[in-house]
Parts: C-alpha cells; structure tokens; sequence
C-alpha cells in the first residue's frame, strides 16, 4: 500500500508558506503540482509566453501545429500520480508498481495513462516504438516485444539471437537495480553513493554502454539499435555508463506513449492541474536574480527573486527548472556559491545541442514511416566522437524524424502532414557559425530524407519549412552554450556528480528537471520532482515517514 501525507489546514492565524519555481518545463510544472500538494502556496515563473520550455508548443498561421522539444513518454503511471494529486495532501513514498512489472511481464498494449490523466489528457500507445533505418535502407523496427525483436535479429544477423538473450537478462538486472530499486534515490551525499558502487560493479554497469553492448552483439547494426537511445536524453552512447541499458527495458515494460494534440497537450493538463490545486504561473516572469540573505557560509538562505524588469517577489523557498550552469552562472551572485562556482560549472560538460527541422508537407498516406522513426547515418562511432569530442560538423548525420500526423491528423491542415527532423550537434562550445550552418544543415536533413526515398518529392510537397539550432537553445531557452539536455550524462556527472537537486550552497534553493537528479528525459524530469518535493518535505519538517 502507498500511504499519503495528509497536512492539517493551516490555522487562519498561520501564514501558508510559500514557493516560486523558477521555469514552467515538464520539472517545474511536475515540482509546483507537488509543492501545493505540500501545501505550499507556489507561484511559477515563466520567461517565455506560454508554457513547456523545451516542450513549448508552437502553433503557425498556415495551421501546423510542432511541438517544438519532447515527443516520446514512457512510464505513464508517472504521469497518472501527478494527475492524482490532491491540495495539502502530498504522496512521497516510492512507487508501488504495477505486479505484471515487478513479474517481468511486459504491460499489455493499449494500457495508456490512468483515470485521473484520462480528465486532462489522452495518452495513446506507439508501435513500434521507433523505426530504425540504417544507411543502406534496411531498417529494424523496435517494439519492446522479445518475439519480435528475436524474429528480426534472426533476419539481420542470426549469430547475435544468442548475445540478444543474455543482453536481455542483465539489461533487466539493470533495469530492476537501478530503476525500480533506486530510481528515487537522491545521491546527496558520498555514503550514499558508496553504498550503491558495488552492485553497479556487479551488474557490469559501469563501463560505457556501447562497451556493454558490444559484450553481446557482433553486428554493428544491433550495436547501434541497442545503444542509440541515449541520445535522446543527450548522453554519447561512447561515454554514458551501461547503467543507461535500463532504457531498454523501461521502454519495453511501459511502452511509448503520445499525447493527442502533442506533448504540449500534456503541458496544458499540467498547468490545468496546477491551477485547480490553487498555484499560479506568471508569464514574461524573466529571473534576473535569486535574492539571498546571509553572508557567511553554511547561512546563505534564498529568500525570494528578482524578476528582469526590477520587481521582488519574497517567499520561502526557491526552485529552478531552469538550466543548471545559468542558474547558478547568471542568476545566484558569485560571492554566494562555493561549491556551484563559475571554475565548476563551466569545468564541467554539457551534453550536445540540437538542430531542428519543422515542417509539413502534402499527402503521404503510404509513407514508409512510422511515428518515431532514426534515421541512421554510415558512421556511428566517428560521427559521434565529432559531435560530442571534436566538436565538429561531419559531412554526414544521423537524424530523428518525428511525424506525429500518422497518429494524429488535426495537428496539420486537412491532407498534409506535420514533422519535425532533429540532428544532434555538437553545442556552441564548438564556435560554429549557425548562421552559416544551419541553413546548409537544414536543407541536407530534408534532401537526406527524400534520397532515402521516405517522403517521395518531399522539395515538391513542402508546404511549410522552419528550423532551430543551438542559438535557440542559448538564447530563448537560456541554456548555457546552447546544450539540450544540461551537464553531459557521463558516469563522473552521474548520480552524487551530477548537479544536487538541494543546493550545497544556499538554504531553501533547490533545482529540479534535467539538469539536476536523476537527469534527463520525461520520466527522469518527473522522479525529478519527487525527489526535489522530498528533499523540501524533510526540510521544512512536513513528513518525517517517507519510505524508499
């Protein structure tokens, strides 16, 4: 059974306390959802106009509808808790998951959601998951299912069925440690992380994941299809550790889920729910400054910000879904950080940026395309050594096409389609000129796609065609040297090396989303939350009963 925190309403002689969060993405919406449940009065703060920051929907005057960041969700009983939530009546404890998944079963297809994200959103399954297609127009389709997946492989490369069966094994092994056991655990300290160092040495899950795949496949293609999904929460598969292999079996226990009318659907749910629960969200709030009182270490206390146009707003605690380095880089003076320093920060490194082509285009009801579909290129390892080491643009990429219109028509005018293609780049550490390159990047995504034959004519359907690049990242976003997904997730930036989601350096400051624990992509940006809404309960005495 999980138990829930039922907070006594305030005497009307008490003053509530209060919280702003800094930053209306998937991590500040998912932390004020739990602050009020807390029974904090929460105020978020957002510098854009709308809200989702990376997951910030646009809508254009020709009737597209992109979704401008995330379009993959997984674990959607993550979502179903926060839905679930009540004002002054907060539920902390670990998840109980579901029987068929502490089984081993994998959840039956169609499950979507729950009953209370059913009131705000719909939530409906992908197969498959994605389409994988190699350079050479081959392709693997994903789907979660072993069947499937062994049937394709004995296709592809039949000596690897038997490599496929123990890499399912300890995939698992590592899915059950380090999700189900210790996704909520907040490293906020070394004995804590020294406690876990041994399974993870157990369980193989310390050397690099592409290491650990090529233990069990001899094909460069199953190498490939089995370690390319870090980059979509911004990790090298060339340095992420293996404990990333977990990523697999999340997938295929939960499946791939999207939301009708886009992710930005699920933001606006999230906001529904935040305001019904009594929090506000300000827009065109840019933070200039979090305001500090104390001057001496160890007596620094946030007490409250300071918005771009001069305004102080006091309260309680603060919280920052904004990126980690320019939280502390640009908003937190330097006198008051020892451990979060400007030497630290821009020691550290920043996981790659992204370029992203928004278009739509005529027809296509017999596209060879999925929803999610990688579009590989004819170099894996080198061309990632030049995004993330080098930080050079290569001749040639790899791309994620996302048509989110196969699944969902109304995001496109009637006969058309929506898509967006993204390309991983190396970030503005790299000094490349955008304003030169992206343009001539733009245009070879496009021409890459319809020489590979899966938008036919695709120059002569074209209908609308914009793009982004790692300046949008630097400059709307504020994402320092333009990185999608915050500090890098290589194993010295894991767990107690990532950024804490408590400040070491002030009271009452904490950070939640991406750039903090456990890191990036939807699922983790929502344990995110918890963790962060757990760290406040215990410092502001609310719960002292929180099982792991």
């Amino acid at each position: 059974m999980t138990s829930a925190l039922t907070r006594p309403a305030p005497s009307p002689y008490t003053r509530r306390k209060t919280a702003l969060v800094i930053g209306a993405g998937f991590g500040g919406l998912a932390l004020g959802i739990r602050l009020q449940s807390l029974g904090f009065d929460t105020t978020i703060l957002e510098r854009l106009d709308a809200p989702g920051g990376r997951a910030y929907q646009k809508r254009t005057p020709d009737g597209y509808v992109f979704d401008m960041g995330p379009t993959v969700l997984t674990v959607p009983h993550f979502i179903e808790e926060l839905f679930a939530l009540e004002r002054d009546r907060a539920d902390l404890d670990a998840p109980d998951y579901p029987p068929e998944v502490l089984s081993g079963e994998r959840v039956r297809e169609g499950v979507s959601g729950g009953p209370h994200t059913s009131r705000y959103v719909t939530l409906v399954p992908i197969l498959p998951f994605y389409r994988i297609v190699f350079h050479d127009g081959t392709y693997f389709d994903y789907d979660g299912d072993p069947e499937s997946t062994r049937r394709q492989i004995a296709e592809l490369a039949p000596g690897d069925l038997a490599g496929y069966e123990r890499f399912h094994a300890d995939a698992e092994a590592i899915f059950r440690r380090g999700f189900l056991e210790l996704g909520y655990t907040h490293f906020g300290d070394v004995p804590t992380m020294l406690r876990v160092v041994p399974d993870l040495l157990k369980l193989d899950a310390v050397r690099t994941l592409f290491s650990f795949t090529s233990k069990y496949f001899q094909s460069d293609k199953l190498r490939q299809v089995f370690s390319f999904e870090t980059l979509l929460v911004g990790g090298n598969p060339l340095s992420v550790p293996a404990i990333y292999a977990m990523i697999h079996f999340v997938e295929k226990t939960w499946g791939i889920h999207y939301a009708m009318g886009g992710t930005g659907a699920l933001v606006r749910g999230l906001v529904q729910k935040f305001e019904e629960l009594g929090g506000t969200i300000r827009y065109g709030a840019g933070v200039d400054e979090v305001l500090v009182d104390g001057n001496l270490p160890g007596k620094r206390t946030a007490r409250g910000v300071r918005l771009e146009g001069g305004e102080e707003l006091r309260a309680d605690l603060v919280a920052s879904n904004g990126d980690w380095a320019n939280t502390y880089l640009k908003r937190v003076r330097p006198s008051a950080r020892l451990v979060n320093s400007d030497l630290r920060i821009k020691a550290a490194s920043e996981s790659m940026s992204l370029l992203v082509v928004y278009f739509g285009f005529r027809g296509g009801d017999d596209l060879p395309l999925k929803h999610h579909n990688i579009l590989l290129g004819p170099r894996y390892e080198a061309l990632l050594g030049e995004i993330f080491g080098t930080k050079r643009l290569g001749e040639d990429f790899s791309q994620y096409l996302h048509v989110p219109t196969l699944t969902d028509p109304a995001l496109a005018p009637a006969g058309h389609h929506t898509a967006y293609t993204l390309v991983p780049v190396p970030h503005n550490g790299s000094g490349i000129d955008w304003d030169v390159e992206g343009p001539r990047l733009a245009e070879a995504a496009l021409t890459d796609i319809e020489r590979r034959g899966l938008i036919p004519n695709l120059r002569e359907r074209l209908t609308h065609f914009e793009f982004i690049t790692p300046d949008y990242f630097a400059g709307t976003l504020d994402s320092y040297l333009g990185n999608a997904f915050g500090p890098e997730p290589q194993l010295v930036q894991s767990a107690f090396f990532r950024p804490h989601n408590r400040s070491e350096d002030l009271h009452n400051f904490y950070l939640v989303g991406a750039g903090a624990q456990p890191g990036a992509g939807t699922p983790s940006v929502m344990m995110s939350a918890k963790m962060t809404a757990r760290l406040v309960a215990e410092d502001f005495g609310i719960h002292a009963d929180i099982r792991r």
